[in-house]
C-alpha cells in the first residue's frame, strides 16, 4: 500500500470503449498538470474486472477519485477538462499548478 497521500485519480477504461479512448490524452495532460498534488491511474476493466467490481463501475469510462481510502468523487460516462477540475479541485491540497499555454 502506498503512503503517498496525494489523491489517486482512478481512469477506469476499455480498449473498446472510443469515449475512454478519447480521454486518454486528456488524463495524462491532467496527471502532468497537477503531479505534485494528484496521482492518475489507469485501469483496464476487461484485464481488472475485480477492480471494476470493488468501484462498482457500469459505465466506461468511469473516474473515481480516492482520498484517504475513501471515494470522495466518481464522474461516469466522458467528461471534459472542466468538468474533472470542478469535480476533483475541492479534494487537492495546496496550490494549483499553473497552466503552460
Amino acid at each position: 500500500m502506498s503512503s503517498d497521500p496525494r489523491p489517486l485519480l482512478v481512469f477506469f477504461t476499455s480498449s473498446r470503449s472510443g469515449p475512454a479512448r478519447r480521454m486518454e490524452s486528456l488524463l495524462a495532460h491532467l496527471g502532468r498538470k497537477e503531479r505534485a498534488r494528484l496521482r492518475v491511474a489507469r485501469v483496464d476493466v476487461e484485464d481488472r474486472p475485480e477492480l471494476a467490481d470493488r468501484f462498482k463501475v457500469e459505465t466506461v469510462p468511469t473516474l473515481v477519485l480516492v482520498k484517504d481510502k475513501r471515494v470522495v468523487a466518481r464522474l461516469e460516462g466522458r467528461a471534459s477538462a472542466p468538468r474533472i477540475e470542478k469535480a476533483i479541485a475541492p479534494h487537492l491540497d495546496g496550490e494549483p499548478s499553473l497552466a503552460v499555454a
